[in-house]
């Protein structure tokens, strides 16, 4: 680990920027008494339990999803002093708020990971061995608590966020990292191209607070920093003038967004009877079909991802039947009656295809949440009540939301599942030609990155869209992570550090990944690190080669894998 350099900066009086007056909306106020803002369970203050409301860090990071955690804990670990914002109490966003279980690449338990991302799968599957686990599961080095067909990690998630509390203790006891839980930005200050402060509103009240930092990192689920900042960015289909892309959209499109997901967890109870009320909107749903797919919503019928063609999956009994597909507790783990099996629905039938949620009119995108949940709920209701079954009946009511798994008490997860954020205008645009495994070239990889951060691989996975697209679902290489496609075409001190990286559209497909993301952001956090120490921005190290190198052995010694190995590189997913 990196030496620290120097402890925390807090002030009790407003800071001013140059060019700022009385009324900027940044300019701070002395936070009540008794009106807390949280740093994992202490309360910001300057040293005597006063209330503060404003702070000043090394490095400030936006988002505690994948991208916001991973570099939270690269730049602690190389000596910074770090913000780490969250709306929501659980840290790790897709994994823990959004209840999706990890997509992974087939080689992640040999390769492909960083050594930070192997921590957390080890914490998360150490906290299942302090289980009653039946000998043959307690055995098995590569546990799998779901025993689910999508993952080689079906785990619950609130062990997921357990699990990365546990990898923060350290710098959050060293002080080296605070965390402020429910709180969200609101306005950005930037002068000379340089981010300045970012103010933040704490969700349960109280003033709001201003962080000022070096550098600041957007690791937000959908890229909010980056209108409040004046960012160019990309959203929704890019265009294939733009891009040049074969799978792109014919013409850019802000509104072509894929699907979001409300996801929710349920567990079969044979002989019991848990049908809920009948949802308001289910005469809607139950009568719904999009264009594009080949039966109604509420339905067995979906499609075949890779060739579109139509597809039905059995509830239960087959091996890759639905519920085996992301089930995050695998009953046959434990001694009979200890618990049944627990399943999250991130299904086909439950994507939400209405209308875009992001760059839209605020009324326009609570409509869309709320219709993102009900159309959930009318999807239980069916499966409880009127979903064909093998033996000629309908329904099993023995179904049951249930609570607690996810932090809700009704079985939803807590926040919507965001496939495409806003994308920064990068200095590197990663595209399909770049990853992608094209039928009208002979190539046999993707090509080599001088300025690799990471690396990844996924299929190139677009869910249906909004704009009335199906899925686009190709092949891709094992790829590399561009430096510059963190770094933002103008502004200096902001980066990306997950889904809001340089890609496009279609790239997006296999960049928005658990363990991608995660590397995205390590090297966020790292770059942030690297630039401060050296007095160079990031542009200059994506720029100059030397740095580039240099950088890229502070990476290595973070155990941050850059390369694939040759038998991995050429084999296509």
């Amino acid at each position: 680990m990196l030496p620290a350099e120097g402890r925390w900066r807090v002030a009790t009086t407003a800071v001013r920027f140059p060019g700022r007056g009385r009324g900027s909306p940044l300019m701070g106020r002395m936070g009540a008494a008794g009106a807390p803002t949280c740093v994992g369970d202490q309360q910001v203050g300057d040293g005597r339990g006063i209330p503060v409301d404003e702070l000043t860090c090394d490095v400030l990071i936006v988002g505690g999803g994948m991208g916001g955690v991973a570099a939270a804990l690269a730049s602690s670990r190389m000596g910074q002093r770090v913000v780490l914002t969250e709306e929501y109490d659980w840290l790790g966003g897709q994994l823990t708020t959004q209840a999706v279980p990890p997509d992974e690449h087939p080689w992640i338990e040999r390769t492909g990971a960083n050594l930070s991302y192997r921590q957390l799968r080890q914490a998360i599957l150490d906290r299942y061995r302090n289980r009653p686990l039946v000998p043959r599961a307690a055995a098995d080095p590569h546990l799998n608590p779901g025993q689910c067909w999508v993952s080689a990690l079906g785990c619950e998630p609130a062990e997921a966020a357990a699990a990365i509390d546990e990898l923060l203790a350290e710098p959050v006891a060293a002080g080296t990292l605070r965390i402020l839980r429910r709180h969200v930005p609101r306005v950005v200050e930037v002068d000379d191209d340089r981010v300045r402060a970012v103010e933040l509103v704490d969700l349960r009240g109280g003033d709001p607070l201003t962080v000022t930092a070096d550098y600041v990192l957007d690791a937000t689920e959908e890229g909010d920093l980056l209108p409040l900042a004046s960012c160019e960015y990309a959203l929704g289909g890019d265009g294939r003038a733009a891009t040049g892309e074969p799978d792109t959209t014919d013409e850019a499109r802000a509104d072509c967004q894929q699907a979001i997901t409300w996801c929710f967890a349920l567990e079969h109870r044979p002989g019991e009877d848990h049908t809920i009320d009948r949802p308001e909107e289910y005469a809607f749903w139950s009568q719904f079909r999009a264009r594009f797919w080949p039966g109604p919503q509420l339905g067995w019928a979906t499609q075949e991802p890779e060739t579109g063609q139509p597809l039905r999956r059995p509830l239960f009994g087959d091996g890759q039947d639905l519920w085996t597909f992301r089930r995050i507790r695998y009953a046959g783990h434990y001694p009979a009656g200890w618990t049944t099996d627990v399943t999250v629905v991130n299904w086909p039938q439950v994507d939400y295809w209405l209308s875009p949620v992001v760059d839209v009119p605020s009324e326009q995108r609570e409509e869309a949440l709320l219709g993102s949940r009900a159309l959930g709920r009318s999807f239980v209701y069916w499966l409880q009540t009127d979903a064909p079954r093998p033996d000629g009946g309908t329904g099993w009511p023995g179904l049951r939301l249930v609570p607690g798994v996810l932090g809700t008490p009704d079985g939803f997860a807590q926040r919507h599942y965001t496939r495409e954020p806003r994308r920064i205008r990068a200095r590197t645009t990663v595209r399909q030609q770049d990853v992608g495994v094209l039928t009208d070239r002979a190539a046999t990889r993707a090509p080599a990155v001088r300025d690799s951060v990471g690396v990844g691989s996924y299929r190139i996975d677009l869910h249906p869209s909004t704009c009335g697209r199906g899925y686009v679902d190709v092949p891709s290489w094992p790829f590399q992570i561009p430096l510059g496609s963190l770094v933002p075409m103008r502004l200096r001190n902001l980066l990306a550090a997950g889904k809001c990286a340089g890609t496009t559209h279609v790239t997006n497909g296999c960049f928005r990944l658990h363990p991608v993301e995660w590397s995205i952001g390590e090297a966020a956090g790292a770059l942030a690190a690297f630039s401060r120490r050296r007095a160079v921005e990031p542009a200059d190290v994506h720029a100059d080669d030397e740095l580039t190198a240099a950088f890229q052995r502070d990476l290595q010694t973070l155990g941050v894998q850059l390369s694939w190995p040759e038998e991995i590189a050429v084999q296509p997913r």
